[in-house]
């Protein structure tokens, strides 16, 4: 095994050691507002006194691009995220990573266990590097998906 992938499979194994599924307890306005989309943070979400000081202080946390970090030539991008799901029910979601273009092709993806089927809102931590598929540069759909092929959550997302 190249030095590459090894490096590229212990910062996986780390990420999926650490980034668990966390149900997350938001008002009814506050997940309204998001329904249906994919928020990608640094860290955790920030609360407001308000739900409307809530809503704002989200969106202005929220990340529309990303720069990863260069390690041994391959770069490795780590966010947090926060679905707040258009539906529940499943017990397990993919993250599913498109090309933003035309031609939306699939690039990678990331399993998410031990999901709460009855939560409307997920949050934890993804780690993936370009050894998996994407490239430094371009923008990506970020799709949740169930096991079923249904959309419950997306975002566009730039990796720098």
């Amino acid at each position: 095994m190249s030095s590459r992938r090894l490096v590229s499979a212990v910062v996986i194994a780390a990420a999926v050691g650490w980034g668990g599924i966390v149900s997350a307890e938001m008002s009814a306005s506050v997940t309204s507002a998001f329904k249906g989309e994919l928020v990608i943070t640094k860290g955790e979400l920030p609360e407001g006194k308000t739900d409307k000081d809530t809503i704002v202080k989200i969106k202005s946390e929220r990340l529309k691009e990303l720069t990863g970090d260069a390690k041994d030539d391959v770069v490795y991008w780590h966010f947090h995220y926060t679905a707040f799901l258009s539906k529940a029910g499943a017990s397990q979601l993919k993250m599913e990573f498109y090309t933003n273009d035309k031609d939306k092709k699939f690039v990678a993806d990331n399993r998410l266990d031990g999901v709460d089927p009855k939560s409307l809102v997920l949050s934890g931590d993804i780690s993936i590097n370009e050894d998996e598929g994407l490239s430094k540069g371009k923008t990506y759909l970020i799709k949740l998906v169930t096991d079923k092929d249904v959309t419950v959550a997306s975002t566009p997302l730039v990796m720098k």
